[in-house]
């Protein structure tokens, strides 16, 4: 299966992180924001990825040109100038990148590869948060439910520290948890390509009409995802990443 990942966003609130580089090439671990999702697909075998890119397409374009040189040791001949990677890459994928507009939206974006989708059944996520989300089990519950298409629904992380409190007094203190209670759109979707139909346009927004009319067929089932998920919207949000990956156990891949 396709996964077609939204990459073409401004990234307006991460300030200077974005002012040269667009938000899934925000470094978290010395990697791409981007290449981290890549990772947790491809963990389940999913490799063939669709990169629909806009603000400042041309710097995910040369990573992944540059991708076997700037990942492993080579030597070149400068006269022929032939390149030898002297140790193996080992994400094997294949990766289309394409241009899908500054001003287009995130639904136009998925509509713009329509041709390169074709009439099969695809995954669907955003270029800026990761999740240790079990891609056979989502997969499997959206086959297993035969809409149109499945959303995972997460529990968004909180922005301040939590205080339990009986009183005055504090039972327990928790540094910026991820909340019980609430839903939210978390990505990591799985879509039928029927879905394309219910876009319009370069103007049409996924996550309005698209979605909202999915709904109202009773064609949008949410598979319950209660365990690690984090976008990165903020400076905060990239610094708490790098933190998780510094102790050697981040969540969303295997190291």
């Amino acid at each position: 299966m396709k996964t077609i990942i939204l990459s073409g966003g401004l990234g307006s609130r991460l300030g200077e992180y974005t002012e040269n580089i667009p938000k899934p090439m925000i470094p978290i671990g010395g990697k791409p924001l981007l290449w981290h999702i890549m990772q947790r697909f491809a963990m389940f075998g999913h490799t063939d990825f669709g990169i629909a890119l806009g603000y400042k397409a041309h710097v995910i374009k040369d990573y992944f040109l540059n991708y076997a040189t700037n990942s492993n040791d080579f030597s070149i001949d400068l006269a022929s100038g032939k390149i030898n990677i002297l140790n193996p890459i080992e994400d094997n994928w294949n990766i289309s990148l394409f241009d899908t507009g500054l001003e287009t939206q995130t639904g136009g974006r998925v509509r713009r590869l329509s041709d390169q989708i074709g009439n099969e059944r695809f995954f669907l996520t955003y270029g800026d948060g990761v999740a240790n989300i079990d891609i056979d089990q989502l997969l499997e519950f959206h086959i297993n439910h035969g809409k149109m298409i499945t959303i995972s629904a997460v529990h968004p992380g909180a922005r301040f520290g939590e205080l339990s409190i009986s009183g005055t007094t504090v039972n327990e203190f928790r540094e910026k948890p991820q909340t019980n209670t609430g839903w939210i759109n978390g990505g990591y979707f799985v879509v039928e390509p029927e879905f394309l139909d219910l876009i319009s346009n370069d103007k049409t927004v996924l996550e309005e009409e698209p979605l909202e009319k999915a709904a109202s067929m009773g064609q949008l089932e949410a598979y319950l995802h209660g365990d690690f998920w984090h976008c990165v919207d903020t400076k905060r949000d990239k610094v708490s990443l790098d933190d998780i990956w510094k102790t050697g156990a981040a969540p969303w891949i295997k190291r």
